[in-house]
C-alpha cells in the first residue's frame, strides 16, 4: 500500500505540474487515477508533506502545488 501511495502521489504531482491548478475531477482524469479512492490516497501524501495548496470548498475542491 505504501508504494502504491507514492506512486499515486508522483502521478498526482506530475499532473498538477503540467497542468496547473485543478479540481478533483479534472485531477483524477488528468494524473489517470482508477478511483476518487485513489486520487484521494495520492494526495493525502502530497498534503502531508506539504507540497499543496488547496482553495475552493469541500464539494469542489481546487488543487494546486505549492
Amino acid at each position: 500500500m505504501f508504494a502504491k501511495a507514492g506512486e499515486i502521489a508522483g502521478a498526482v504531482w506530475m499532473a498538477l505540474n503540467e497542468n496547473g491548478a485543478l479540481n478533483a475531477k479534472d485531477l483524477k482524469k488528468a494524473a489517470k487515477a482508477k478511483s476518487e479512492k485513489d486520487l484521494y490516497l495520492g494526495l493525502g501524501w502530497l498534503l502531508r508533506e506539504d507540497k499543496l495548496n488547496v482553495e475552493g470548498d469541500e464539494k469542489d475542491p481546487i488543487f494546486s502545488l505549492k
